[in-house]
């Protein structure tokens, strides 16, 4: 009898283990729950060399934005300098995420209901986006 029951609590103990554990990897996005992606924005060089995506996400809910800046090709798992900025279109004060990453900068986000945003992000010294006025929800 104590078998039985050891063995129904190892398998129940490890049932719900494995549910807990996947269940926040796929419930939120890198911004968080709530967030859907509704735009990606190539990274590029003067050139048109592609050195990363610029992914902007929306929360209806709240009405933020938020941006993550992706190295792509031989900047994506190289810690390499990578920066994100966002802010309201109608206001100067950028926030931002900036360093030597290994993948991506950010997230960062910004309370922008009803107005349009700006967003800019670089990688490395040569690669740059800048977006202005998009997204005016």
């Amino acid at each position: 009898m104590r078998r039985r029951i050891a063995m129904a609590a190892t398998v129940a103990l490890a049932s719900s283990w494995a549910v807990g554990a996947a269940a926040p990897a796929y419930a939120t996005g890198p911004c968080g729950s709530g967030y859907t992606r509704i735009d990606v924005y190539d990274i590029s060089t003067k050139s048109g060399v592609k050195k990363g995506s610029l992914e902007l996400y929306y929360d209806s809910a709240s009405g933020k934005n938020c941006a993550l800046a992706y190295g792509v090709g031989s900047t994506y798992g190289t810690t390499t300098f990578k920066q994100v900025k966002i802010a309201r279109s109608t206001d100067p004060l950028w926030t931002p995420d900036q360093g030597y990453f290994k993948y991506y900068a950010g997230p960062v986000s910004v309370s922008a209901a009803g107005v349009c945003i700006d967003l800019e992000a670089q990688i490395g010294t040569d690669a740059y986006a800048l977006e202005n006025n998009v997204h005016c929800h």
